[in-house]
């Protein structure tokens, strides 16, 4: 499809392009304009895209069109009142979405509300996610909902409840969905998927598919249509990988904040202890950081997020929860204090930067005992990034006595005890292209 394309030529509804024109979305992006009319079929779908490029408008606005279609037929074809009644009587839902973290539960919910915004409440639309009353979502949930957006132990929790019914899911989708077929997740998504007729529609989206999540999900779809949109080649996303000896680490993120006067930069490291420990010793440097990981109640990950996003907080500091989904409009630094367990997490981490067209900065710091994993990272990824050095900070050419010390690793957050043995080193890089 060319550029020159319309949300309207995909035959969306007068209202939903009354609302797409107001969010000013002009032309529909490369995955959006690939998968949308696939989708109005009913077909299934694997995509995968570059976060930031428009992947949640293009599964919520075919299916917001779906459901509306099946309204309007369900009430042309009877005149009494029962037929006109919601199809989402019984606590019975229509779409399920299920993704990995509480924050895009409720960011992909408020998307599919936005969206839906001109079509006079005709479609109900929930987020039910852990660390908030069940109780108040049971209670949304009476007489069911159109769209459910869920994370899957709660949802779970809420059918064991009978406040929620599965039986009658016409469309579900995976969001992040490497994350949701990961190890973590299975026993959950496997309970969930029994729950639901087996002909439905099932779309997968994420900014990574590895080849083992791929065979996983060759057994979720029917005669799938896939797209693979990822573009490496992304000139809005500069990356760099900086060498430093490790207990010279933080110096250097403090140096490099105040010398570039960063406002509204994030911070990834691998463990919530780390995450507090950096905080306090950015403070005494001068430097005021929040946290952002597990440890923190719902409504205080709440606030620090939307303060990150308005403003009010210049650094913040996070375990990857805050790696997977998290819109934040025209982010222009991401570091990578620590490096992530998995390379495909290194791609999530940095995509909170640089999107939608908009020019953003990457860096990893890397110390010695990184290198070995970093470099991992980039040949999963088939990126190779340049070592920098910056004057001051510069890394020995061997480890330092110091560092060849063995100490315990920082767990990282959401890993059992059982898992803790034998992590991959700290790790940090990144693919360096200037924009135009």
């Amino acid at each position: 499809m060319t550029q020159t394309v319309t949300f309207a030529e995909f035959g969306l509804s007068t209202p939903l392009v009354a609302r797409l024109t107001e969010l000013q979305y002009t032309h529909p992006t490369p995955v959006q304009a690939a998968t949308i009319p696939a989708l109005l079929q009913g077909k299934d779908i694997l995509a995968g895209a570059n976060t930031g490029s428009g992947k949640t408008a293009a599964f919520a606005l075919p299916i917001i069109q779906q459901l509306i279609d099946a309204k309007t037929l369900s009430q042309t074809k009877s005149a009494t009142k029962s037929a006109t009644k919601s199809s989402t009587k019984q606590n019975d839902v229509s779409c399920l979405v299920l993704v990995p973290t509480r924050e895009l539960a409720k960011q992909v919910a408020d998307s599919f509300l936005s969206y839906s915004s001109h079509l006079n409440g005709q479609l109900k639309t929930l987020a039910v996610f852990g660390g908030v009353s069940v109780n108040t979502q049971m209670l949304a949930l009476r007489g069911g909902a159109d769209i459910v957006v869920a994370t899957p132990g709660r949802l779970l929790d809420l059918v064991s409840s009978n406040a929620i019914k599965l039986n009658r899911v016409k469309h579900l989708v995976l969001d992040e969905a490497d994350r949701m077929l990961n190890l973590g997740f299975t026993d959950e998504l496997d309970q969930v998927l029994n729950l639901m007729p087996k002909q439905k529609q099932t779309l997968l989206f994420s900014a990574t598919f590895p080849e083992e999540v791929k065979s996983l999900a060759a057994g979720l779809l029917t005669n799938p249509i896939e797209f693979q949109l990822q573009n490496a080649d992304e000139s809005t996303l500069v990356q760099r990988a900086i060498t430093v000896n490790r207990e010279n680490k933080t110096a250097l993120l403090a140096h490099l904040i105040k010398q570039h006067q960063w406002r509204q930069v994030l911070i990834f490291a691998s463990a919530k202890n780390t995450c507090n420990h950096l905080a306090q010793k950015l403070s005494k440097r001068g430097i005021k950081a929040e946290v952002f990981h597990g440890d923190k109640a719902q409504g205080a990950r709440n606030r620090v997020l939307d303060g990150f996003k308005n403003g009010e907080i210049d650094v913040l500091i996070a375990t990857d929860i805050a790696a997977r989904g998290i819109d934040i409009d025209k982010l222009p630094v991401v570091i990578n204090f620590d490096l992530p367990r998995s390379p495909a997490d290194y791609m999530h981490r940095i995509g909170r930067s640089g999107r939608a067209g908009e020019i953003g900065l990457a860096i990893s710091l890397l110390c010695h005992d990184d290198y070995h994993h970093f470099t991992v990272i980039e040949k999963k990824n088939k990126i190779r990034l340049e070592r920098e050095q910056i004057a001051g900070f510069e890394a020995d050419e061997q480890m330092p006595l110091s560092a060849q010390d063995t100490k315990p690793m920082a767990k990282p957050e959401g890993m059992g005890k059982k898992k803790r043995k034998q992590l991959p080193p700290e790790n940090i890089a990144i693919w360096s292209r200037k924009p135009n």
